[in-house]
C-alpha cells in the first residue's frame, strides 16, 4: 500500500524525535552498529491496513524501532485471526526477540504467547490488550476507561448539557440519542463502553437522555471489527424502526471515527441535514482519522478523541529495549488491567477531545498532520 502524506509525516516526526532522543544512549546500548540492525529483529504484528489509524501505528513503530537499532518485521494481519497466528508463529520461527503486538481478537493468542515464552520472547501488548495467558510482559495503552468518559462528555457538550469547563448547559431534555459500541473481542471497546456509560448514567437516570431504539447494552451496541459498513447499516435500522414516525434523533455516541463516517452516511441516506448547523445529529468519535478531523472542520461531525499514536509507539519501543538490555519497563499503571490471568503493568498516556475550534492547535501545530490535509480529508 502506498504511504500517504499523513503517514510520512508522522513517521517523519517520531524518527526525529527518537533520532534526538537516542543520541545520548545509542552508543552504550549498541555500539557504532546500531543503524545497522544490530540490536536484533523485532516482530510487529498489527492487525489491519483497513484503518489509517494502524497504518500510522505499525510505520512508526517500524520507524522508531529501526533508529533505535533493530532490524522489525512488521506484518498487518487484514482482520484475519487465523492470519495473524500465523504470522506471529512464523515471527518465532524467524528469531525475533521480542514482540510488539496489537491483538485482533484479545483471546485468541494463547497458542502464539506460551510459544513465545517458551523461546525466552518478551511480548509487548500494544493498545489492545491480550487476555486469558500469563505471558504477556508489559502493555502500553492510553487511559482507555478516560476516553469513553471523554467521548460521553463531548456528546453532552455537543448537546448543550454542559460546557467545555464542565458546567452545565442550558438544554433540557429528553434528548433523544443513539450508541454505538466497539468490537466485543478487543478489550478496550469495554474500557470506553465503561467510562462513557458511567458519565451518560446520571442523565439517562433522571430522563434527561433518552434512547428510543432500548438498546443499551453493550452486545446491542457492538460493532464487530469496528466495520464502518456494520455501523452504516446498523444505524440505516435504527432508523427505520425507530425515527420513521418524526421522532427526532439528537446524538449518537460513536466508539470510533470509522463507526461515526457510516452513521452519518446513513444519516445523509436518510435525508438529515449535511452540518450540525443544520440539524444534524451530534455524533462523536475517536482516533482523530483525517477523514472524521475534516468532517469536524466542516460542522458535519461534532467531536473525535486524539490520541497521539506517535507516543504510543515511542512507548513501544522503549519496552522493548528495555527487555531487550535486560531491564524491566517502567510501568506507570500496576492495577488496572487484568487480563484475567494476571495484572499486566501497563504504560498509559492521555488523550484530548478534538473539536473544530482546537483542531489547528491540537492537530495542526503539533505536527500531526497539516493544513492542507485537514482540508482536504487525506
Amino acid at each position: 500500500m502506498r504511504m500517504s502524506t499523513t503517514i510520512r509525516t508522522l513517521v517523519g516526526a517520531l524518527t526525529l524525535a527518537l533520532a534526538l532522543a537516542a543520541c545520548g544512549t545509542e552508543e552504550v546500548a549498541n555500539g557504532d552498529e546500531g543503524a545497522d540492525g544490530e540490536g536484533g529483529l523485532v516482530g510487529v504484528a498489527m492487525p489491519t491496513e483497513t484503518s489509517e489509524r494502524w497504518i500510522a501505528d505499525g510505520a512508526a513503530t517500524e520507524a522508531g524501532l529501526e533508529e533505535a537499532g533493530y532490524e522489525v518485521e512488521l506484518q498487518f494481519a487484514g482482520d484475519d485471526i487465523p492470519t495473524q497466528q500465523d504470522q506471529i508463529d512464523q515471527m518465532i520461527t524467524q528469531g525475533v526477540e521480542a514482540l510488539i503486538i496489537a491483538a485482533i481478537d484479545g483471546t485468541a493468542l494463547s497458542g502464539q504467547l506460551d510459544a513465545a515464552a517458551a523461546e525466552g520472547i518478551p511480548v509487548v501488548s500494544y493498545d489492545r490488550l491480550i487476555r486469558d495467558n500469563e505471558n504477556v510482559d508489559f502493555y502500553v495503552t492510553f487511559d482507555n476507561y478516560n476516553v469513553g468518559v471523554q467521548q460521553a462528555t463531548a456528546l453532552l457538550v455537543g448537546l448543550g448539557l454542559l460546557d467545555e469547563d464542565g458546567n452545565e448547559g442550558d438544554a433540557e431534555g429528553p434528548i433523544n440519542v443513539e450508541l454505538f459500541a466497539g468490537s466485543l473481542d478487543d478489550n478496550n471497546a469495554h474500557f470506553f463502553w465503561d467510562g462513557a456509560m458511567d458519565t451518560l448514567e446520571p442523565y439517562f437516570d433522571d430522563g434527561t437522555l433518552e434512547v428510543p431504539s432500548g438498546q443499551m447494552d453493550i452486545e446491542q451496541a457492538a460493532t464487530l471489527r469496528w466495520s464502518q459498513e456494520e455501523a452504516q447499516s446498523r444505524m440505516d435500522d435504527l432508523l427505520t424502526a425507530h425515527y420513521s414516525d418524526d421522532t427526532e434523533l439528537d446524538g449518537v455516541l460513536s466508539a470510533f471515527d470509522g463507526l461515526s463516517r457510516g452513521i452519518i452516511t446513513a444519516l445523509e441516506n436518510a435525508g438529515f441535514p449535511d452540518t450540525i448547523e443544520e440539524g444534524m445529529p451530534i455524533i462523536t468519535g475517536q482516533d482523530a482519522e483525517i477523514a472524521s478531523v475534516t468532517l469536524i472542520d466542516q460542522g458535519v461531525q461534532d467531536s473525535t478523541i486524539f490520541k497521539d499514536t506517535r507516543l504510543l509507539a515511542e512507548q513501544g519501543v522503549t519496552a522493548v529495549q528495555a527487555f531487550l538490555e535486560g531491564d524491566e519497563p517502567e510501568p506507570n499503571d500496576t492495577e488496572t488491567y487484568d487480563n484475567g490471568v494476571k495484572v499486566v503493568p501497563s504504560y498509559l498516556l492521555d488523550s484530548t477531545i478534538i473539536y473544530d475550534h482546537n483542531i489547528e492547535q491540537e492537530l495542526v501545530e503539533t505536527g500531526y498532520y497539516t493544513a492542507d490535509e485537514v482540508e482536504a480529508g487525506q
